[in-house]
């Protein structure tokens, strides 16, 4: 039975989020690497200035295995719906659970994503790997999807009927990783598009063959990243069908697409932990084309960045970090979207030295204000009573607001 939601985050006690912040020593390895004795199930050379890119395996402890034969039974079912005629012949099991972390030269943590292998009875080239896009387990991610998607609805967007699938979405992914946000995306929108653009061909390979991601919305994948022909049918259920992973560079991507996004994430760092300045030169082509390519009156562009302060990370059991102060840096970055867009503000992220910028149109965000109240206040108003609806339209295991509310901050 669920909880009663009077109390804000009272809900929560009756939705497991298996990518909770406690279960992060599951899968964080050591500071300078995937640590002692960690099955690496992929390794590769990027030539895009990624380094080595690699990813390992950790076990998860959740799903228990007391739930695994629902897993099992939802297979078969699925199965059964594919191929009728082989239904009694076909059987499934559950192999296990296992968070793939991908890295670029060994150090920098890319992606994090909770992988399902399972395996087929009959037939050839059966084991399954399925990501499981219900789990985001970096915080970061956590924070653009909050701030993001509350933005997206204090600008007259109906995100409840997008999630009904009722109004069409688009949606646009720069940097992929191994593809936890675009999945979750598609899995909570019915009615979403998602294109999401990646320029290393090799991390588009590594997200398929190694972290669960759908093979089927990538073109030219080699032979050798293709699992089982089918799978994509029997393991998604049509959410691979609305997503579309691009190999290309994004300043070349959005100068000649001709799609018009409701919301933008970005998340594209290199091997040297570095955002390209192409991705915010406020002068350059990437950003005249995105102004142009965003919905001009709810439009909202999500960026994760790395604080380039001094303040230290928290450990794993503290409370929500206080504001992030900006370095020089990260200011330019915040100022030139805010150029762009309108309104910008950012939110420190728990536990990580990331922030979360999002940039609006200031028609959507900052219209209907009253006098006396200043812009800070009435952008946070807005968010602060959005909140509540992003997460009963998705059904999220865990809350917006103290995602938005971290470190609040208006880009001056």
């Amino acid at each position: 039975m669920e909880a009663s939601p009077v109390a804000v985050g009272s809900r929560w006690q009756s939705l497991l989020d298996e990518g909770d912040w406690s279960y992060h020593r599951e899968w964080w390895g050591e500071e300078d690497g995937p640590g002692e004795g960690v099955q690496t199930v992929f390794r590769r050379h990027s030539e895009c200035g990624n380094g080595v890119v690699s990813v390992s395996a950790y076990p998860a402890s959740l799903p228990a295995s007391e739930h695994w034969p629902a897993m099992e039974r939802w297979l078969q079912e699925s199965n059964s719906r594919l191929y009728p005629e082989s239904a009694s012949s076909d059987q499934f099991k559950v192999l296990g659970y296992q968070w793939r972390v991908m890295r670029f030269n060994d150090h920098t943590r890319q992606s994090t994503a909770k992988v399902m292998t399972c395996y087929r009875t009959s037939g050839q080239r059966s084991l399954f790997l399925m990501q499981q896009p219900h789990v985001l387990a970096v915080p970061y991610v956590k924070s653009m999807v909050s701030a993001g998607l509350t933005a997206l609805s204090c600008s007259s967007y109906d995100l409840p009927q997008a999630a009904s699938g009722q109004n069409t979405m688009k949606i646009l992914c720069i940097g992929h990783g191994g593809g936890s946000l675009p999945l979750f995306l598609a899995s909570k929108f019915r009615g979403a598009t998602i294109h999401i653009v990646e320029i290393d061909p090799v991390v588009v390979s590594a997200s398929v063959e190694s972290m669960g991601f759908p093979a089927s919305p990538v073109k030219g994948l080699s032979p050798e990243s293709m699992l089982p022909s089918d799978a994509d049918d029997l393991l998604w259920g049509g959410i691979h069908d609305r997503v579309f992973l691009h190999t290309a560079d994004a300043e070349d991507f959005i100068g000649s697409d001709g799609n018009e996004y409701d919301i933008v994430f970005i998340d594209a760092y290199d091997g040297d932990d570095v955002f390209p300045r192409k991705l915010w030169d406020v002068d350059g082509a990437f950003m005249k084309s995105l102004e142009k390519r965003v919905h001009p009156v709810h439009g909202t562009v999500v960026v994760n960045l790395h604080s380039d302060s001094d303040s230290e990370a928290a450990e794993g059991n503290a409370d929500f970090q206080s504001a992030l102060p900006m370095g020089r840096h990260v200011s330019q970055v915040c100022r030139a979207y805010m150029q762009h867009f309108g309104v910008a503000f950012t939110a420190a992220v728990p536990w990580l030295c990331n922030i979360t910028l999002v940039a609006c149109r200031a028609g959507g965000m900052a219209g209907g204000a009253r006098r006396g109240l200043s812009r800070r206040d009435l952008v946070l108003g807005k968010l602060l009573s959005k909140s509540d609806t992003v997460e009963r339209a998705l059904g999220l295991p865990f809350p917006c607001l103290p995602y938005i509310k971290n470190g609040f901050t208006m880009v001056h």
